[in-house]
């Protein structure tokens, strides 16, 4: 797998990746949102190709939460989830922010109990809950990994 900056090319691709693709579509953040997003040039974003195809993205913030970096949004195509594509992503984005900071941050939906496994695995600890923050009847959590 190989993971590199996004290019002008991946920008619609990536959009499209995370507006069809659930928390982004049960939360309500619409497809023009997700195209603002990957446009924007205040988050760094990196593609993941596997074999040369486009398998996984990663959306970040260099200061994000108290000045530390923040895991914004990721998504692999269906096609590859549960097969590491996620998990090398989060590595990959650690390893970026590695040498400037000691912390990371991350929000995962209430309703996405597998999803919060998965950080957990990574190292992932709760330290907030955001209840009702982007719909009524869910909260945001809070999540934090001490980078070594």
């Amino acid at each position: 797998m190989d993971i590199s900056p996004i290019t002008d090319a991946d920008r619609d691709w990536a959009a499209r990746l995370f507006a069809e693709t659930d928390p982004w579509h049960r939360l309500g953040i619409t497809p023009a949102q997700c195209r603002e997003v990957c446009q924007d040039a205040a988050y760094v974003i990196f593609v993941a190709r596997c074999e040369g195809e486009r398998c996984g993205a990663v959306v970040l913030q260099q200061r994000g939460v108290a000045g530390s970096p923040y895991l914004k949004w990721i998504a692999t195509v269906p096609a590859q989830r549960s097969r590491g594509v996620g998990a090398k992503l989060v590595e990959f984005a650690e390893n970026y922010f590695r040498p400037r900071a000691r912390h990371m941050f991350l929000c995962v939906s209430s309703f996405n109990p597998r999803a919060r496994a998965f950080y957990e695995r990574l190292g992932y600890k709760q330290v907030g809950q955001f209840d009702d923050y982007i719909i009524p009847g869910a909260a945001e959590v809070l999540m934090h990994k001490r980078l070594a």
